[in-house]
């Protein structure tokens, strides 16, 4: 099982180190920091520049640890994380179908995490080299809860940096008729 895991975990950890690497930097197609900064304000993900150096540093640093299988619990939880976040904040009301925008795709890559971290990474990984390799249902649970966690955070953080909201209408006088509301356009938003 060895070579099972190793390709499973570069994977995984190849493509979000790819990902992140689109955040960070905008290679593979991706939009940058500054795009990925201006997609996380139009998703309320505030202060976005923060927010999207932290989802790819995230995404390329626990890519990099899961390829090796060197710290995989830390890189289970990093990783964890930022699909919870993108479950929350994009996917969750799309329902779970991916055709349709839906978390499909992020659940499984979840489910993929949570297993590597119950069965470790396999005796071809830097962890098994060191002597360090943790794994088992109390790592699996404590890596993916820490994600949960770590993404409930950063939600939060966002919340206390949300823009203002805008007061609430005056109602106007009864001989007067209502201010006509503008109607707001929403540009669609890359995944994350």
């Amino acid at each position: 099982m060895g070579l099972a895991r190793l390709a499973l975990r570069g994977t995984i950890g190849a493509l979000f180190v790819g990902h992140g690497l689109q955040k960070l930097t905008g290679q593979f197609g991706g939009e940058g920091l500054e795009g990925t900064a201006r997609n996380f304000e139009r998703l309320g993900l505030r202060p976005g520049m923060q927010q999207a150096r932290a989802s790819g540093l995230a995404e390329t640093g626990g890519g990099a640890l899961l390829a090796l299988g060197l710290a995989t619990p830390v890189a289970v939880a990093a990783l964890s994380g930022s699909m919870f976040t993108a479950i929350r904040t994009v996917h969750w009301r799309n329902g779970p179908w991916v055709a349709r925008g839906g978390y499909e795709y992020n659940l499984v890559l979840l489910g993929a995490l949570a297993a590597i971290a119950e069965e470790g990474p396999g005796r071809l990984s830097l962890d098994a080299l060191r002597g360090r390799e943790r794994r088992g249902l109390v790592w699996a649970v404590g890596a993916v809860g820490a994600g949960a966690l770590g993404s409930t955070l950063a939600l939060r953080w966002a919340q206390r940096h949300a823009a203002p909201q805008p007061e609430a209408p005056v109602e106007p006088a009864p001989d007067r008729p209502a201010p006509a509301r503008p109607v707001e356009r929403r540009e669609p938003v890359a995944a994350l």
